[in-house]
């Protein structure tokens, strides 16, 4: 029998993305207000339809840029001052994740330093960088008096699925370092572990670690007095991807 593609249902494919930075030390995550149906007037993740012309990571990395102005990092090129960290989360296919049609989403992760104030894009009318721990709390997330309520669609689940992507990923792997500019000191190497793990570490056991650790951490030769006090030592991110031994989490 030849195929006969008409037996099949057609349906869309978006990329919806967990932005990721470290604020005020807090772990946020970049958020939408939708302007358009569906859920009109809700938080969500920025994303978009996938065009038939781009794969997925080239829509994944088109949404980034228009919704932060960053461009993926390519892991083989130098660091770059508007550069972020883009992977594949998850795909999410529930027929009812979208009441206008068959969507399957196709989840990624981007993480990047302190970045400036996002602008709104495509239908958000509004955007904003807030905490994940009030994305995620159980009464929904509402801002300025406003009343509170889930993220759309399914994006509390693909948020949630996000931090903890980044949570266990900074255990055994360098990506803690695509929350710090090109050069930085151990000092904020570890306000990044507690921002994103939401636990205190102890400075002089965290340095030791970091700076044993083989091809985590590269001197640069400079120092900073940026966070005050006495100049501290510049680092930049060694070539090591997966750390021996690894950064366990705390148990809480």
């Amino acid at each position: 029998m030849p195929y006969d593609p008409s037996a099949f249902p057609p349906f869309a494919v978006t990329v919806d993305l967990v932005v990721l930075t470290v604020r005020r030390h807090a772990l946020c995550a970049l958020a939408v207000r939708r302007g358009e149906p569906p859920f009109q007037g809700r938080w969500a993740l920025p994303g978009g339809f996938v065009r038939p012309d781009e794969d997925l990571a080239q829509a994944a990395a088109r949404e980034l840029g228009e919704e932060t102005g960053l461009c993926a990092h390519d892991p083989a090129a130098p660091a770059q001052a508007n550069g972020a960290h883009l992977e594949q989360l998850a795909t999410y296919g529930d027929p009812k994740r979208d009441p206008r049609m068959r969507v399957v989403s196709v989840a990624h992760l981007a993480l990047a330093p302190d970045l400036p104030a996002p602008r709104a894009g495509g239908d958000a009318n509004s955007a904003r960088w807030a905490p994940v721990e009030e994305l995620l709390q159980r009464g929904g997330y509402g801002r300025d008096g406003e009343q509170a309520a889930p993220l759309a669609f399914d994006h509390a689940q693909i948020l949630a699925d996000g931090v903890e992507r980044a949570r266990s990923k900074i255990e055994y792997s360098s990506l803690a370092t695509a929350f710090c500019p090109p050069e930085f000191t151990v000092g904020e190497l570890r306000r990044v572990y507690e921002a994103v793990w939401g636990v205190a570490l102890d400075p002089r056991n965290f340095h030791r670690k970091v700076t044993g650790t083989p091809g985590f951490l590269v001197p640069t030769g400079g120092t900073t007095t940026r966070q005050g006090g006495r100049p501290a030592q510049l680092f930049r991110a060694g070539g090591a991807t997966l750390l021996n031994p690894p950064m366990l989490r705390p148990e809480v």
